[in-house]
């Protein structure tokens, strides 16, 4: 078995992240997290830049994901909404058809150009949109992607049944790639992921996620729209440690439903959020 050494112990390696994650401490612990962060929007603001054809972006819901790139994004498009122009970056929403990809890609498909598709795993589970996005993300010098049956709509939109494609696509998914068990699913992954820079956020634990939302307080934006004092932000979060087993989920949004609890109901927020943010009973 290979071995590593670390503080000169030594250490099986297939055990090195649980060995890992067990010494870590909560300012090691969000460290991690806001590096992976500073990475994406590092990323994402190279792909705005043409300098980069693909990013996926993995974690768990209700962790951030979106709000970084969208800010890269809005700052990416500002000269364009000033100007009048065409926008040439947008962030996509929701379930997608195999057409609706042609066409968006067709929209998006000039140099320094870049489509978001932010939960849109509907995509990700179609052969037909998985063959459009090899195309478009292939790593040869001409990327080029076609829709060889006829089509009213992409007649009536002026969209060719042919293109290249120059721009660039991020994908935010709360999807794993390496836990996918279809076979034939995980193949088309696969070759899009080896199209693409895949940046796991490491989010995986409850922990990770609760310090997650300390380390956004501390930033002060999370609870920016509340006016919560220090104390009252520190309450909020420690009821969560507390109650995190009971809570419906760990996320930076139920904090935010708690915090307007307690701003709202300064003597009774706890027993509201009792009975409206957690599971019941068993």
């Amino acid at each position: 078995m290979k071995t590593t050494t670390r503080k000169n112990s030594v250490v099986p390696f297939t055990a090195k992240s649980q060995v890992t994650a067990a010494v870590e401490t909560d300012e090691q612990v969000m460290q991690r997290i806001a590096e992976r962060f500073e990475i994406l929007d590092d990323m994402t603001k190279a792909a705005t830049n043409g300098e980069i054809r693909a990013m996926i972006v993995s974690g768990p819901p209700g962790v951030g994901k979106s709000f970084g790139v969208e800010r890269i994004i809005d700052k990416a498009v500002l000269f364009d909404q000033v100007a009048g122009k065409r926008l040439r970056a947008e962030v996509i929403k929701g379930a997608s058809t195999a057409l609706g990809l042609y066409s968006t890609l067709y929209k998006y498909s000039d140099a320094n150009s870049v489509v978001v598709f932010d939960d849109c795993d509907s995509i990700l589970m179609d052969d037909v949109c998985l063959n459009l996005l090899k195309g478009a993300l292939d790593s040869g010098k001409k990327r080029r992607i076609s829709w060889l049956s006829d089509s009213h709509m992409l007649r009536r939109e002026g969209v060719p049944n042919q293109f290249d494609f120059k721009g660039s696509v991020i994908f935010i998914t709360n999807l794993k790639f390496d836990q996918i068990k279809n076979a034939k699913l995980r193949d088309h992954l696969d070759a899009l992921q080896s199209r693409c820079h895949y940046l796991d956020l490491t989010l995986d634990t409850t922990r990770d996620k609760l310090l997650r939302i300390r380390q956004i307080a501390r930033t002060g934006e999370l609870f920016e729209d509340q006016d919560l004092s220090a104390v009252a932000q520190d309450e909020v979060i420690s009821f969560m440690e507390n109650n995190q087993e009971r809570l419906r989920e760990i996320s930076l949004r139920m904090a935010v439903k708690i915090a307007q609890l307690y701003k709202s109901f300064p003597t009774k927020w706890q027993a509201l959020a009792s009975s409206t943010c957690m599971k019941m009973a068993a």
